[in-house]
């Protein structure tokens, strides 16, 4: 979908001066497609919660025999590179997406006031790792694979185009994950796949090309509160002198990734047909 809404974008921008309105009615409905280009927003403090004595509450943590911070190597943005911690993470990369919108506007003058309704597909991913004294990394990912917005907008028209701020609802669907390189430790996932809701707002520029064609160019930024999946550390095949199960709790502990929002930059063309 993205290859054709830059295929209809590149066409209609050639056709434009044949086709253009100086003046054209903005009121009524219309429908459109568009595709674009969105990057996770990464949390450079993000970080691992443990919690040892299984009770709900994040923040505790996990020691060695000896008292030490057995998370003293630190946590980076991204998938761990290796088991060593100054070995880096891999950042996260950004990723296509692509959609279909319909909506409404209505014109006072040059003003222009509208709701919009749309859906897009992605994969963007969102991770943060700890890193362990053993050593090993641990690591966990978010991968948005919908997106769905309803939002207002209001725009001022000059001439053929129109300059517009929008902001609504947002929904995404997302898949978790999370991988270790400790093979000594069980580790069990409460959830594989989550939903997120928050807000999305942004702007952009809308020109009319005549014949009802229209083609846009727009920024949007989305926030969305999402529930960390929990991890059981347990045993495993790990001596007693595992720090996941040294007292007060033999059994094993809780671990989450401390960020509940997800957020993400979008930058997207489109083209509509507006009736």
């Amino acid at each position: 979908m993205i290859k054709t809404a830059s295929c209809a974008l590149a066409l209609a921008l050639v056709a434009s001066p044949a086709l253009a309105q100086s003046t054209p009615d903005w009121t009524g409905p219309y429908i459109g497609i568009f595709g674009g280009y969105g990057q996770a927003n990464d949390d450079e403090d993000e970080r691992l919660g443990f919690d040892r004595n299984l009770d709900g509450v994040y923040g505790e943590t996990v020691a060695t025999a000896a008292g030490a911070d057995a998370f003293s190597p630190g946590f980076c943005d991204g998938a761990a590179n290796s088991s060593v911690a100054a070995d880096g993470c891999d950042s996260d990369k950004g990723a296509p997406e692509a959609g279909v919108r319909v909506g409404y506007d209505w014109q006072f003058g040059a003003f222009v006031v509208g709701g919009l309704a749309e859906y897009s597909v992605t994969d963007m991913e969102d991770r943060v790792t700890g890193f362990s004294t053993t050593p090993a990394y641990y690591t966990f990912e978010r991968e948005l694979d919908s997106l769905a917005a309803v939002r207002a907008r209001i725009g001022y028209a000059m001439g053929p185009a129109l300059i517009y701020g929008t902001g609504g609802y947002a929904y995404g669907t997302f898949d978790n994950a999370f991988t270790t390189s400790n093979r000594a430790n069980s580790f069990n996932t409460t959830q594989d796949s989550d939903d997120g809701d928050g807000w999305q707002a942004g702007g952009g520029v809308e020109y009319a090309l005549g014949r009802g064609l229209t083609v846009t160019g727009e920024y949007l930024y989305t926030s969305l509160d999402v529930d960390s999946p929990v991890v059981r550390v347990g045993p495993g095949s790990a001596p007693a002198s595992n720090p996941f199960i040294l007292p007060p709790n033999t059994t094993g502990t809780d671990m989450i990734r401390s960020n509940d929002k997800f957020g993400a930059h979008h930058v997207r063309i489109g083209m509509s047909y507006r009736f």
